[in-house]
């Protein structure tokens, strides 16, 4: 069998039920017992997931037209302000809003109760939700004010889009002060007291495909419980492979996704509003991607294990917060998995701020999404953009 395939004929393998899907986990076992070569052979598809905080989230509605019709200027959803700006009664709902009245961080640390978040898990959910909106008035639409109890079902459509999801991968954080700090890692204890990092590893997708091979501008995903799409490369795209003085990869570093998708589809258990004392709400959410296996070389990323994969590992008492490039070092997944790393010279525990059995479930459930035929691997229409072409866009706008 030749290890070169396409996706038509990954697909017409799909439909007749005789594609070979394995998750990550999976494949890393066939290739220990049978080699990197017949592992691309025989695997059609390896299925990634990940469940995790993604702050920059949230999701467009369109209310439809109230009798007399109403043009909103300000609306709130369970008191959440959500963003008007667009057209007579759609509106953006962010992950991170807060309410007005949140006394936020006034009362150090602020609790961050609940924000956009909770709101889109809520709506998933189809838990009644209060609508409120006011409006100034126009001739075509007269009506000032509105306060009603909807549903998602009751919303005409309800796009989740998420301008910056699934992170290629991310730092490993810690704290140098003598201080107790609050950030969107989570709480960071005095003097190297613990480590927080936030990926699932060897199963999370960008993690698998560092090179953007087979991810793109319409690539057909799981996302939040349903069916997804990548929409276009996220916000903060800057993806590259750091190397060390020999010349090993130690893993991506900063490509993301914006993902798109209907959240009529989607199940709350995918979407969960999430609170981080002292920093803000946020949205955690579930995203699996299929990666084709292609080719040889597809395969080797995609079976790479949480020993070969970095992070580096940053102080977010001074460094991160005053934006200063470096860091401490980088620590294998493996290690931060095993619950202890050394950071200068000091054991440290460790902890995820990401589920990795959650991520689990999700890369199986898309295995299973395939093998029944539900499920075929869309070919993107556009790789995303590589640092250079990043770098050529802004010498040629200055």
């Amino acid at each position: 069998m030749n290890t070169q395939k396409t996706y038509a004929e990954i697909n017409e393998r799909i439909k007749t039920g005789k594609a070979v899907v394995l998750t990550v986990e999976e494949l890393i076992v066939l290739v220990e017992q049978k080699g990197l070569t017949q592992a691309a052979r025989e695997v059609d598809v390896v299925t990634t997931g990940t469940f995790s905080p993604m702050c920059s989230s949230g999701v467009f509605l369109s209310f439809g037209h109230s009798a007399p019709r109403i043009k909103m200027h300000r609306v709130w959803l369970n008191n959440i302000p959500a963003y008007t700006g667009i057209a007579a009664v759609d509106a953006y709902l962010g992950a991170t809003e807060v309410p007005e009245d949140d006394p936020l961080n006034s009362n150090y640390p602020g609790e961050f109760r609940y924000g956009g978040g909770h709101v889109i898990q809520e709506l998933a959910g189809r838990k009644p939700i209060r609508l409120k909106a006011t409006a100034y008035g126009t001739d075509c639409y007269p009506r000032r004010e509105i306060e009603t109890m909807i549903t998602l079902d009751d919303i005409n459509e309800a796009t989740l889009f998420n301008p910056r999801n699934a992170y290629q991968n991310y730092n490993c954080a810690v704290n140098l002060s003598s201080r107790t700090i609050y950030t969107y890692m989570g709480v960071l204890k005095p003097n190297l007291a613990n480590a927080h990092y936030c990926s699932a590893g060897q199963l999370s997708p960008l993690l698998k495909d560092p090179y953007f091979n087979t991810i793109g501008v319409g690539t057909r995903i799981f996302l939040g419980g349903g069916i997804g799409y990548v929409a276009w490369h996220g916000t903060q795209h800057f993806p590259s492979v750091p190397k060390d003085e020999t010349g090993r990869e130690l893993g991506p570093a900063g490509g993301t996704l914006s993902l798109i998708g209907d959240l009529k589809q989607m199940d709350p258990q995918w979407l969960r509003g999430t609170s981080y004392p002292g920093y803000g709400a946020t949205l955690t959410v579930g995203t699996g991607i299929p990666i084709p296996i292609l080719n040889e070389e597809i395969a080797r990323y995609a079976a790479a294990k949480d020993k070969d994969l970095y992070a580096p590992i940053v102080d977010y008492s001074e460094a991160y917060p005053n934006r200063r490039s470096d860091n401490l070092g980088y620590v294998s997944y493996a290690e931060l998995k095993s619950g202890k790393i050394i950071v200068m010279g000091k054991e440290v525990s460790t902890a995820p701020l990401s589920s990795y059995p959650r991520a689990r479930k999700i890369a199986e459930i898309l295995k299973q999404w395939i093998q029944e035929g539900k499920f075929l691997i869309a070919e993107p229409v556009q790789l995303l953009p590589s640092p250079e072409d990043k770098i050529k866009a802004r010498v040629l706008n200055g």
